[in-house]
C-alpha cells in the first residue's frame, strides 16, 4: 500500500479510448506537487467487478496506483 505523501494540484488534459478491451481515460497533467512544478501522465478505467482502477506517473519521480470500489 502507498502512503500519501502530500497534495498535489494540476490541470488536465484528457482522451478517451481502450486498455486491455475496457473503456479508459488516458491523461496528462500539469501543476503542482507539495509546492513544486510538476508534470506526468496516467490512465483510469473501470476494472473488475466495477472497481475504478487508476494509476498516475510523476515525470522524473514517483508513481502512484489505486483501486476504488464501492462501499
Amino acid at each position: 500500500m502507498i502512503e500519501p505523501r502530500g497534495a498535489l494540484k494540476s490541470f488536465l488534459d484528457v482522451r478517451y479510448g481502450t486498455r486491455d478491451g475496457s473503456a479508459c481515460a488516458e491523461l496528462s497533467w500539469e501543476g503542482h506537487e507539495e509546492n513544486d512544478p510538476s508534470c506526468g501522465c496516467g490512465w483510469a478505467m473501470i476494472g473488475t467487478a466495477g472497481r475504478l482502477v487508476r494509476h498516475f506517473y510523476i515525470h522524473n519521480g514517483d508513481d502512484s496506483a489505486f483501486v476504488c470500489e464501492r462501499g
